[in-house]
């Protein structure tokens, strides 16, 4: 319920409108609900500080912050994405989505740098506590 309302939300700031919560906003608010179960109170209230921290242990700090940042984003693989989620959390993320684990692993690569850019405008992390549904909306409009 919440994933399919964050899915369209995170389709609405990638440009991808809200049609049938297909594509990026699909795949990332899915990989977001298995996370943080929607609203979440992984990492503090949402789970994008979460998934960072995740990449961050995986070997992909490098990629992370240049999405953070403020100059150009880095690529990362959905190889490297699905070594840094656990298999539970890529099975979960591509039932969801209705595609395989390495489909999933893959669109998470192609969209993440760039949802991930548009929710830090200004450089760093939303305050812990803040509601990542609110934090999209704010950036949509």
């Amino acid at each position: 319920m919440a994933g399919n309302d964050l899915g369209g939300l995170l389709g609405g700031l990638l440009g991808g409108g809200g049609q049938g919560g297909t594509g990026a906003g699909n795949i990332l608010g899915a990989l977001l609900g298995a996370l943080g179960g929607g609203g979440g109170q992984a990492a503090g209230g949402n789970p994008l500080g979460g998934l960072l921290d995740m990449l961050t242990k995986s070997g992909l700090m490098d990629q992370a912050q240049s999405w953070i940042g403020t100059g150009e984003n880095k690529p990362v693989s959905g190889e490297q994405i699905a070594q840094a989620l656990p298999d539970n959390t890529l099975q979960e993320v591509a039932a969801r989505a209705g595609v395989s684990p390495q489909e999933a692993a893959d669109q998470i690569a192609q969209h993440l740098p760039q949802a991930v850019d548009k929710l830090t405008p200004s450089g760093e992390l939303p305050q812990p506590g803040a509601s990542l549904e609110d934090l999209i909306k704010q950036r949509s409009l």
